[in-house]
């Protein structure tokens, strides 16, 4: 069986505005500019795109799994449907331990199995360490995306995920 290209994706600071809060309500669910326009060039260029985003609010009971879907619901329409796979980690270490939260990678080795991803080709764009090292404990490349990260924080660097398409795109294996 033939091995997939994908690119993982953070969603809060990625794919929508930080707010430096939880994430949760429709209303303050808001697709950042460009992010359809990436993950249509992404996606024309053969990539899997999957979301794989801690949701520790869930554990912390501060909204519920309803939420997360509606708002991932909210970004699948605003972006076309392009998303193949949603991924998300409900626990925090005070409430509940759990693998799949990254900096852990059980997120990204579960689609890794289910859609036969070949980790050399593929790449996650984070916004975050935790993103990155999880990137880094499956093999894949990471793009660090955002304002906040002074230059030459990591070896792959963005202001957004327009330009991170741009650098996978130009740096593929």
């Amino acid at each position: 069986m033939q091995k997939q290209k994908c690119v993982f994706l953070d969603r809060d600071g990625v794919l929508n505005r930080e707010r430096g809060d939880y994430t949760y309500t429709l209303e303050d669910f808001e697709v950042l500019p460009g992010v359809p326009e990436a993950l249509a060039l992404l996606k024309a260029n053969g990539y899997l795109l999957i979301v794989v985003t801690n949701q520790a609010g869930v554990a912390k009971g501060r909204y519920e799994r309803a939420d997360v879907l509606a708002c991932h619901s909210k970004l699948q329409e605003v972006c076309g449907a392009l998303i193949d796979a949603m991924y998300y980690a409900p626990s925090h270490p005070d409430f509940s331990e759990s693998l799949s939260r990254k900096p852990d990678s059980l997120m990204l080795e579960r689609a890794m199995a289910k859609y036969t991803i070949d980790p050399a080709q593929s790449w996650l764009v984070g916004d975050s360490q935790r993103d990155l090292q999880a990137a880094a404990r499956v093999g894949v490349r990471a793009v660090l995306v955002g304002g906040q990260h002074p230059p030459q924080t990591h070896i792959w660097q963005a202001p957004g995920l327009w330009e991170a398409a741009q650098l996978i795109l130009n740096n593929r294996a």
